[in-house]
């Protein structure tokens, strides 16, 4: 199967048990970043302003969120019912995704890259 080259591509490639989700990923953050650029970055949908915001994936058997490893350390209490490491976090799809975890994790990605941008100037 040729490599996907955009986001739709991607999802109608992932694996047949995580498509669904991945689209209502998708929209979440669309809803909180509309001005995102969406694009492939290491083979993954991701948003992005001049700099990564999120990634995310499909797997089989989760949906991986790769939010940054300030996110991780930010949320860890909201996080304690899912699988996470340095930067990621997976959300079984077994499980309704946590929408609304989700859209606080967008928005508090955004104000951590507006804040970071704004010392660099």
């Amino acid at each position: 199967m040729p490599k996907p080259q955009t986001i739709s591509e991607y999802i109608k490639q992932a694996p047949k048990e995580s498509q669904k989700q991945l689209k209502e990923i998708r929209k979440c953050l669309k809803e909180v970043t509309p001005k995102a650029i969406e694009s492939l970055k290491w083979s993954m949908p991701a948003f992005s302003y001049d700099r990564i915001l999120f990634t995310y994936a499909g797997f089989k058997k989760h949906i991986g969120f790769y939010p940054t490893p300030s996110v991780i350390k930010e949320f860890k209490k909201e996080l304690i019912n899912y699988k996470t490491a340095k930067g990621s976090i997976q959300f079984p799809l077994d499980k309704p995704l946590p929408i609304s975890l989700i859209k606080k994790i967008a928005k508090f990605r955004v104000k951590e890259l507006k804040e970071k941008d704004a010392k660099w100037m």
